[in-house]
């Protein structure tokens, strides 16, 4: 097998050995996907219906992560939250199929990729290690990685830490994969708050702007902002490094 040829990243200051990228809301749209399930559930929804059966899905969520995160519930994965959160939706939507119940849980593992993730993931993957840290279950990582058709080098499951993002063991993961101190990995994220929990343990932080994302406050200080990862690839300079690969 050929050796993986990699580049150490400068910008400024800073050097990067690897990449660490948040998945759900940075590289794929989960509200998305989301709603695709819940019109499947009931059909004659419209929007305003699904907008709301989509809220209770995630104040669901955010709801039992936070008490898990606080100790106030034993871990449990993602899995088994999305199933909680399905069945929420389909008392709300008064359907009591539990086959049904069952297909829109895994609705989130199908979430479409926004239209830069698939190239820009590619693009960065010839020159650095990427490595995918989700809050998602290693199985439903596995599915939706395959349906996305996301292109990892690594993908870390925070089921390996028994505890979700922001908890600072969850970022640890890619810290010891990598085997590179935090200050030399960059954290890739639409969300502030996961940004915010990766510069807590040391690493390097970059921005990236979704519709769904969480944006930075005025007291935010990351590294980058970009619009988008064709814009995070050029201020990193990959055209640059384009041709640094040998044979």
């Amino acid at each position: 097998m050929a050796e993986l040829k990699t580049d150490t990243l400068a910008f400024g200051t800073l050097a990067f050995d690897a990449l660490v990228f948040d998945v759900l809301g940075t590289l794929v749209d989960e509200p998305a996907g989301l709603r695709a399930g819940i019109r499947t559930l009931d059909p004659s929804l419209d929007g305003p219906g699904t907008e709301r059966l989509l809220l209770l899905w995630q104040e669901h969520i955010e709801r039992e992560q936070r008490r898990i995160l606080d100790g106030d519930r034993p871990y449990v994965p993602s899995d088994a939250l999305d199933r909680e959160a399905a069945g929420r939706v389909a008392v709300a939507a008064g359907v009591d199929d539990p086959g049904a119940v069952e297909t829109l849980a895994r609705s989130a593992r199908r979430l479409p990729p926004w239209p830069d993730t698939v190239a820009g993931l590619a693009r960065l993957a010839e020159h650095f290690p990427l490595v995918g840290l989700s809050n998602a279950s290693r199985t439903a990582l596995l599915e939706l990685n395959a349906h996305a058709g996301l292109r990892w080098h690594q993908a870390l499951s925070a089921e390996d830490a028994r505890a979700y993002k922001p908890d600072p063991a969850v970022y640890r993961l890619a810290v010891t994969v990598a085997g590179q101190p935090p200050e030399r990995l960059l954290m890739v994220a639409a969300h502030a708050w996961d940004l915010r929990g990766a510069q807590a343990l040391g690493l390097r932080t970059a921005y990236v702007a979704r519709p769904v994302g969480d944006p930075p406050t005025a007291s935010d200080r990351f590294d980058l902002y970009a619009e988008d990862l064709t814009d995070l690839a050029g201020q990193l300079g990959l055209s640059r490094l384009s041709g640094r690969r040998g044979p």
